[in-house]
């Protein structure tokens, strides 16, 4: 007899159909998995088998072949023991073919018929609502998370005898979750605050400009003077998350298996802090079939890239295509995988090896040793970091002032509103922020009065600039104008951006 199942797999984040084709027929007892399976996938035979039998049912002892379609796409993983399970009771009529037509189902198998969760359910949930596809059937585990996906009829199940029980008599009831309220519950939480920060105004100040347009920032100062605790107070500035936006970086977070217990959508923007000893796949993604890295999973959010040259510079040119193309196209042999990567680099740096050259006479460093430090990062990824900003160490009378400084929901609502200016304007041109406009986009927005075109000019022949540096500046100073709520850009919001270009001005004290 000749069943089929319908069941998913992924190509990088996104979801594909696979088609379980299952024939049981007489012959010499036998269980051929074909399809181009990966070694979990040839292991399903022992798991599915013994499931089988030990959920109260009778494996038959005849010759089963299943077809993983299409053939021509290599399958991985334990997610198809479940569909193959439900293939082979539809052969022996334990379950009537009509109970999981138009259903998907996915799931891994242990000995005991227990289905237990995998990884990725929601891009595969995801593409069977785009495809019309009406119910759907997960481990339990993953029942909230698949559930996201409103339109779709989500079965959670624990077990084998479970499944064919609700398939016979349809005995469960669908999961529904409230979005809403998770958002509601969840959204706006931060455990940081800029009102902690005390001093570094004019660091604060770029953090904001930074935030407002989407731009990547640079800190530059001794240690102890508060870049690591400013980096961590970012995302409180940042809008919040849309709905979409959270469906996105949930679905990054599913392929990796990063999602929490019963924390099935993530409501904040991410903050990634890797360690400067990182891989270069671990940072831009990769292995046998290409997983997200570090910069996808930071996707709509922070990356923190702390000490920066102390990064293995290999794993820093990596950096440069993503920051450029917001997003991560990764070849292997088996496949070609693209991960998004729209999100905001901030990273950290000291002025030399021991940390206080312009700042302490502890320094004992000299001008060559300075240079050699500085120059483990590229130009080329220096131009990439829109904002460039010395971070000085904080004086005893601001550290000791009882003063609170200016809380993070303050400077958001700045933040929110020159964001909105942005998305107006640029409704049109299939972009969001300043940091994303394109030469020919800054020709038009980036609009020029003759004193502003001097006063730039002065500025580019000075600090001999590159032409993305020139461009840079432009955007930055497009985003300033959006702050003071100006339609054009003005000689103070030009002189501001300059000055947020430290490495430019060769940052020699």
């Amino acid at each position: 007899m000749l069943s089929k199942v319908l069941s998913c797999a992924l190509t990088g984040i996104d979801g594909y159909f696979v088609d379980v084709e299952t024939d049981v027929s007489r012959g010499l007892p036998g269980f051929d998995i074909v399809g181009l399976p990966d070694s979990a996938v040839k292991e399903s035979r022992e798991r599915v088998r013994t499931a089988i039998n030990n959920s109260g049912f009778n494996f038959p002892i005849k010759r089963i072949t299943v077809n993983l379609a299409p053939a021509n796409t290599r399958k991985e993983g334990p997610a198809f023991d479940l569909p193959m399970a439900v293939a082979i009771l539809i052969c022996i009529d334990e379950i009537k073919n009509e109970s999981v037509e138009d259903t998907v189902i996915m799931g891994e198998l242990s000995l005991d018929g227990t289905v237990k969760a995998i990884n990725g359910v929601l891009p595969m949930i995801h593409n069977a609502y785009k495809a019309g596809i009406k119910k759907c059937i997960v481990p339990f585990e993953n029942g909230e998370e698949a559930a996201l996906i409103d339109g779709i009829e989500v079965i959670g199940i624990r077990n084998l005898k479970e499944l064919v029980e609700h398939l016979t008599i349809k005995k469960l009831k669908p999961i529904k979750v409230c979005v809403d309220e998770i958002f509601k519950n969840e959204n706006m939480k931060y455990n940081y605050d800029f009102s902690d920060v005390k001093g570094q105004e004019n660091v604060k100040r770029a953090l904001e400009i930074a935030a407002a347009g989407m731009h990547n920032v640079l800190m530059i100062g001794p240690p102890g003077s508060g870049k690591t605790m400013m980096a961590k107070r970012l995302p409180s500035i940042l809008p919040d998350l849309t709905f979409k936006e959270s469906i996105e970086i949930t679905k990054i977070y599913s392929v990796a298996g990063l999602l929490k217990d019963k924390n099935s959508l993530i409501t904040k923007r991410p903050f990634r802090e890797p360690h400067h000893t990182i891989s270069n796949s671990a940072m831009v993604g990769g292995g046998r079939i290409p997983k997200p890295g570090e910069v996808s999973l930071s996707h709509n959010g922070v990356l923190f890239l702390d000490e920066l040259p102390e990064f293995q510079r290999n794993v820093l040119e990596e950096l440069r295509q993503p920051l450029e193309d917001r997003q991560v196209t990764i070849s292997r042999v088996n496949a070609t995988m693209t991960f998004p990567a729209n999100l905001m680099a901030v990273a950290s740096m000291n002025p030399c090896k021991c940390g206080y050259y312009g700042y302490s006479d502890k320094c004992r460093c000299t001008i060559n040793e300075v240079s050699k430090y500085r120059g483990k990062i590229s130009g080329p990824l220096l131009d990439r970091l829109d904002i460039q900003v010395e971070a000085s160490a904080v004086d005893y009378e601001e550290l000791n002032s009882s003063k609170k400084a200016e809380s993070s929901a303050d400077i958001k609502k700045r933040v929110i509103q020159a964001q909105n200016i942005q998305k107006e304007r640029y409704k049109n041109e299939n972009i969001y922020f300043n940091s994303q406009l394109s030469a020919s986009q800054i020709e038009k927005y980036c609009t020029l009065g003759k004193s502003e075109i001097k006063l730039l000019e002065i500025a580019f022949e000075k600090l001999d600039l590159s032409a993305r540096a020139y461009h840079k500046i432009l955007k930055i100073a497009r985003t300033i104008a959006d702050l003071s709520d100006s339609k054009h850009i003005h000689n103070e919001h030009i002189a501001e951006a300059v000055q947020l270009r430290n490495l430019d001005r060769k940052f020699i004290y």
